[in-house]
């Protein structure tokens, strides 16, 4: 495996909104490093960043993964059996295992088959969603992100609402006059926690997050706004039902507190509803992906840009290093899982193309 390959690969800062120094890198030293001389197509997908993507043949198999990371950019470091730094297996590491594979193929006479790199996966898979716009369709996809090597039997899918909670501002030595947003969220917050949406048998537990938490009041006055944004994990059993209960919550239903359900106050009838509920994109639906005889797999709780990826009739997700490494500032992944990702993916391209699923 050309280590040097994936050292520079790693030390160009790719985090959101930068991919295309990498890009431009890549379309530069993929084609020329790599047997059976692929054509390469470049698109531009908006904000000045590529997706790039090498093609052998005519595709039956697409080895796919991103190029951006998340930020803040952290420089590689070498280790006798790992590699460290942003990217190292959240997902340079699955391009340079994916790469490899595919100039082993090449190298060995093998055709029809392609290596897809897209950006924007970190901040909505917008490289994923500019790519299917193509109308580009193939009967296999393999998806590189950190599952430890083991085939994503079946994924979470994912719900974002924004949240505006309106207060009445009012000096803080008289709370009984005023209503504190951050007390209708720390109410709403609450409820949420004490909302059971089921267990599921496959995904297990259904899992939310807040983001960008900002109320701007000074410390001596209540708070008259608070933003968030809330984000779900969903499961088969739950993808549903969080989208009722947050419909629900919108309109006052369903919350215990009274505060959070009667939008009129003491000091200002008439006043707005204080729970603004706006939905944040579509999200992605729980689903199931392909597994193949004798590879290791499991649920995992993460998304890809797997849902975003039309046109391809069959779609596996799999790759080297831990999800519990991603997005950390110790981010690494073993050179040995690298290798058996390698010779991994060869292995599913010789199942995939012997076999009709």
């Amino acid at each position: 495996m050309d280590w040097d390959f994936f050292k520079a690969f790693l030390s160009i800062d790719s985090t959101s909104g930068k991919e295309r120094e990498v890009a431009l890198w890549l379309s530069q030293r993929l084609p020329e490093g790599c047997p059976g001389a692929p054509r390469l197509m470049c698109q531009e997908v908006g904000d000045g960043t590529l997706n790039l993507f090498l093609q052998w043949g005519t595709p039956k198999v697409v080895f796919c993964s991103h190029i951006d990371t998340v930020p803040p950019y952290i420089a590689p470091r070498f280790s006798d059996n790992a590699v460290y730094g942003r990217g190292s297996c959240d997902a340079k590491g699955q391009v340079f295992a994916l790469y490899t594979a595919c100039c082993q193929l090449a190298a060995a006479g093998y055709s029809d088959f392609g290596l897809l790199l897209l950006a924007g996966e970190e901040t909505g898979s917008w490289g994923a969603k500019a790519f299917s716009k193509t109308g580009f369709q193939a009967p296999f996809l393999i998806i590189g992100e950190p599952t430890e090597n083991k085939m994503v039997s079946a994924s979470k899918g994912t719900k974002s609402y924004d949240l505006v909670f309106t207060g009445e501002a009012f000096h803080s030595g008289y709370p009984q006059y005023g209503v504190s947003a951050v007390d209708l969220f720390n109410e709403f917050y609450n409820a949420l926690k004490d909302k059971d949406f089921g267990l599921d048998p496959e995904l297990g537990e259904t899992t939310w997050n807040v983001g960008l938490l900002r109320s701007d009041n000074a410390q001596n006055i209540l708070s008259p706004k608070l933003a968030c944004r809330l984000y779900f994990r969903t499961t088969f059993v739950s993808h549903q039902a969080v989208q009722d209960w947050m419909a629900d919550a919108a309109s006052g239903k369903g919350l215990p507190s009274a505060s959070l359900r009667d939008p009129v106050r003491e000091n200002a009838p008439g006043s707005p509803f204080p729970l603004l509920v706006t939905p944040n994109g579509s999200g992605d639906q729980p689903a199931h992906y392909v597994t193949l005889p004798g590879f290791p797999s499991g649920p995992v709780a993460f998304g890809s840009d797997a849902p975003h990826l039309t046109g391809f009739g069959h779609k596996i997700i799999c790759g080297p290093g831990s999800i519990r490494h991603a997005h950390r500032d110790d981010e690494q992944v073993l050179t040995a899982d690298l290798e058996t990702a390698v010779a991994q993916y060869v292995r599913m391209y010789h199942c995939l193309t012997s076999t009709e699923l």
